[in-house]
């Protein structure tokens, strides 16, 4: 494997890794603020990565998501991937802050994912694409931040989609609670044991483009328009 293809995948891990431990220490650190110390004490507020780490969704999904293409059609995939979540007391963040700080801790994290996207992306304009003359370490930053930028885009957009478990059922969940509309609720309660077989029926069918990568293209034309 050549030095370049060891850095491209050095630079997807090192990105994926700020993309969804920051992720989810985005909902323990909003729920703390309302008063929730549960990821605090467990201390799931840390910035290691090993304490975050999710045996399907941090090793299986993206090495998958990564490679299989490159057995398939030689060309390397995109990194996918998700960290252990974060375990929240939303009875204490509701007598805190109500149904508004529980969405805001549902969205904490998709708000940190556009955020980085951002930061990303004004960093890769004023940056030159790199030639040969460019020593291995600018190669390498680039890499990182084009990789980043991707990543934290990919993750907000799948975050948004309302799958059970996943951050944007979470939402619509207190919303729909917030204004009395209990069967949506229900619904999304009692489906999400199913989340997992969602994400994977998505991510390998045709329905991911649709769902996630026309989305992730038209945020990435607009954050790089």
């Amino acid at each position: 494997m050549e030095s370049i293809d060891l850095l491209k995948i050095a630079a997807a891990v090192l990105a994926l890794i700020i993309a969804i431990v920051g992720h989810e220490i985005m909902h323990g650190f909003v729920a703390y603020m309302y008063g929730d110390t549960t990821a605090k004490n467990a201390g799931r507020l840390s910035i290691n990565p090993i304490s975050h780490v999710d045996l399907v969704g941090t090793i299986l999904v993206p090495a998958a998501m990564y490679f299989l293409p490159m057995l398939l059609t030689g060309e390397s995939g995109f990194l996918f991937g998700w960290a252990k979540p974060v375990p929240i007391n939303m009875r204490a963040v509701l007598d805190r802050g109500g149904y508004n700080a529980a969405m805001q801790v549902d969205l904490a994290g998709i708000v940190y994912n556009f955020t980085m996207a951002a930061i990303a992306s004004v960093f890769i304009l004023g940056m030159t694409q790199p030639t040969n003359a460019d020593s291995l370490m600018y190669v390498f930053v680039y890499l990182f931040v084009f990789q980043l930028l991707i990543i934290n885009v990919v993750l907000g957009v799948f975050n948004l989609l309302p799958i059970p478990q996943f951050d944007g059922a979470h939402f619509i969940m207190h919303l729909s609670l917030k204004y009395k509309i209990n069967s949506v609720a229900e619904f999304f309660y009692k489906n999400e044991r199913y989340g997992i077989i969602i994400v994977l029926i998505i991510l390998m069918t045709p329905l991911k483009n649709y769902l996630l990568l026309m989305p992730v293209q038209t945020i990435l034309s607009l954050l790089l328009s």
